[in-house]
């Protein structure tokens, strides 16, 4: 009997991260069509039609029927099952999951990360690094639960169009912002997205991005951290990395990098840069 690991589509992960897990995937629209994450519709594919669409896409959660498929067919297989999603606060994903494992009494158990896209997949990473440990299912979901209060995950956007368009800011606010090139700064705290504090230009909000995450207690490099971006390119990601190798001179592998999916892009909008970290406090 082995522990298997089942996430939502949600979770940004590193190639050989994802080839281990089960995931149950999340559908987007857009007006009139809908498609299946990861399945119908690639992240690069969804910056592409978000740049064009006036207006934003919606998701729908995954369905508890969607995580009783997965789940019986772990247990089928005689393996106990650690399942971790995204935040409640933001989609009702883990209500669903929660619901599903009711079916499996001591067999499933369900983690809220707390968190999203590449901060839900630092979490998955630590999980799958218990798993190699040998730890029990009961075991391993009690320890993320305690270390997923140490992640943060903090982003610099290039627009403020996007929170405009989500309704998060006024259009006079967002406006003013595009005319001084404001570059927000927004966190995720308590499941939910925060804004930090807002710089002039990228020079300016890389270093503000620096500072939060020197103020969050410094990077612990004995986990798992992961840089994301959204958009069509990363050069926005290159330049924040060079800007910042005082953080990363403790560090001595490549930096692990991924393109954020859409549940997060949707609301920050292309050109961001994001860092996601379990802190040393």
């Amino acid at each position: 009997m082995s522990v298997r690991i089942i996430v939502d589509s949600t979770a940004d992960l590193l190639p050989q991260i994802a080839q281990r897990l089960t995931v149950v995937p999340l559908t987007i629209r857009f007006d009139d069509r809908e498609y299946v994450q990861g399945v119908d519709i690639t992240n690069t594919q969804f910056y592409e039609m978000l740049v064009e669409s006036d207006a934003l896409p919606t998701t729908s959660q995954a369905t508890p029927y969607q995580f009783e498929a997965a789940f019986r067919e772990a247990v089928d297989a005689g393996d106990t099952v650690v399942a971790i999603t995204l935040s409640a606060k933001l989609s009702g994903t883990y209500q669903s999951a929660a619901i599903a494992a009711e079916e499996f009494p001591g067999k499933v158990f369900v983690v809220d990360s707390s968190s999203a896209a590449i901060g839900t997949g630092i979490l998955i990473e630590y999980a799958l690094q218990l798993v190699d440990k040998g730890l029990p299912a009961e075991e391993i979901a009690q320890k993320l639960l305690a270390q997923r209060e140490r992640i943060y995950v903090v982003a610099m956007l290039d627009t403020l169009e996007y929170l405009k368009k989500g309704g998060r800011i006024s259009k006079t606010v967002a406006f003013a912002g595009e005319l001084l090139s404001i570059k927000p700064v927004v966190c995720i705290e308590d499941g939910e997205v925060k804004l930090l504090g807002k710089a002039r230009g990228s020079k300016q909000g890389n270093n503000l991005l620096v500072k939060q995450i020197q103020a969050a207690g410094g990077v612990d490099f004995s986990m798992p951290l992961l840089l994301g971006y959204t958009g069509l390119s990363d050069v926005l990601l290159q330049k924040y990395i060079t800007d910042s190798a005082m953080l990363w001179e403790d560090y001595r592998q490549e930096l692990p990098q991924t393109l954020i999916g859409s549940v997060i892009g949707t609301h920050i909008g292309p050109g961001a840069v994001a860092v996601a970290f379990f802190s040393k406090k």
